[in-house]
């Protein structure tokens, strides 16, 4: 218990660039002490209260109440609301559920200053809203953005041997099915280019990537990369296609916080009665996300050139679905929302889910729409709408959820 000045700044002396910081009245401390210590150090604050633990009529045991409003108010002041608030006694669920949120949270913010980001390619004509600048990168959200362009992976890919390979085409052989109606030829060139872009993840510490997609790779390559990315996924390697740099950031965020591999998608149907909106995309999806053991293979449902993903995505009881977008002035947000993943099969040629929301669905797709949000989504196999809402918090972003 730090109750006079002297022991506070004793303690805030040995504490080195902290990345949370949980501040606990215990009883009633003035404006003083929360100053000392925003002013030491811009990280997170997460401050608690503590329930009185009696009331009989006799002498005020904590008063710690009236400490966090002298506490709220100097954090208003110097963080402009930015910090989180829990009331409650440690042994309380919401209490441990919220801390462990916080945490979870906090240490995102931390990592996204070693995150390393890659662009491969330029957006698409028409799809510029997943297009990023390393500066803003850097900027709201402390990673580092780097750029290349398509042909240097696909240049790379076209020169490594077929035993270089070998285990990328067991990999495929071992985890997909229906593989044998794909060309030899092209499971080959996808082997390779799987190869390419592990090489160049792992060689220059690459944790997220978005890779452009079509048309390169059907008119320069002759194989598409969709099954690459979807294994990158499975490899840990946060990877988004169409060169959507901020649905892959937002792969990245869902997925540390679920714990698992994420789905990437456009929402394309909408069920009134069912209460559900479907969310697809032509051939990209971990394999991991299948409802079999092995994830099915088959060929774009445009170019009809294989292999990529071709499945419906496994069912869950709890989901969130989530975006990183920008608002009409530039500024970023936050899109959140929560449902149940359905066990439905495949809803299109491609990857597919069916998510039943918990609020009404129509009404989500209505506001959406009119919130100007940018088409690619991100859905996490876990309710992680309490730690996006704690970190859009502390990245300063306006959260949204519907």
């Amino acid at each position: 218990m730090l109750l006079t000045m002297d022991s506070l700044n004793q303690f805030l002396d040995k504490l080195i660039n902290p990345s949370l910081l949980i501040v606990q009245n215990i009883t009633f401390a003035n404006a003083v002490y929360i100053t000392e210590i925003v002013q030491r150090f811009d990280c997170p604050i997460l401050l608690w209260t503590l329930r009185e633990p009696v009331i009989d009529g006799g002498r005020l045991r904590l008063n710690s109440l009236t400490g966090a409003y002298s506490a709220g108010n100097v954090l208003l002041n110097f963080r402009n609301k930015n910090f989180e608030y829990i009331y409650g006694s440690p042994d309380e669920d919401s209490i441990i559920s919220k801390i462990s949120a916080t945490i979870k949270s906090a240490k995102i913010v931390h990592d996204l200053k070693h995150v390393n980001i890659t662009s491969v390619g330029h957006t698409p004509e028409g799809f510029g809203f997943g297009r990023a600048l390393d500066v803003e990168i850097a900027k709201y959200f402390g990673a580092t953005l780097y750029s290349i362009e398509v042909r240097e992976l696909i240049d790379k890919a076209k020169t490594f041997s077929t035993e270089e390979c070998l285990d990328y085409i067991k990999d495929f052989e071992n985890t997909c099915t229906n593989y044998e109606n794909i060309d030899p030829n092209n499971i080959l060139d996808y082997a390779r280019l799987l190869k390419a872009y592990k090489d160049y993840a792992v060689d220059n510490k690459i944790d997220v990537l978005s890779s452009r997609c079509w048309p390169d790779f059907f008119v320069s390559y002759g194989t598409p990369v969709c099954g690459v990315l979807s294994k990158l996924n499975d490899l840990g390697i946060y990877a988004s296609c169409e060169s959507d740099t901020f649905g892959a950031l937002s792969m990245y965020m869902a997925g540390k916080l679920s714990g698992s591999a994420t789905f990437f998608g456009d929402p394309v149907s909408l069920d009134e009665e069912e209460n559900t909106i479907t969310y697809w995309h032509c051939g990209m999806a971990a394999c991991s996300l299948s409802t079999e053991n092995k994830a099915n293979i088959g060929v774009h449902p445009n170019r009809k050139i294989g292999p990529v993903m071709d499945f419906g995505c496994k069912p869950t009881d709890r989901a969130t679905i989530f975006r990183i977008g920008k608002d009409e002035t530039g500024q970023f947000r936050f899109f959140i929302f929560s449902g149940e993943i359905l066990d439905k099969p495949k809803q299109f040629l491609g990857t597919s889910l069916v998510i039943k929301t918990d609020r009404n669905s129509k009404s989500i797709v209505d506001n959406s729409i009119k919130d100007g949000w940018e088409p690619h989504f991100v859905i996490a196999y876990s309710d992680i709408t309490e730690e996006l809402k704690i970190l859009g918090s502390m990245l300063g972003l306006k959260v949204i959820e519907y």
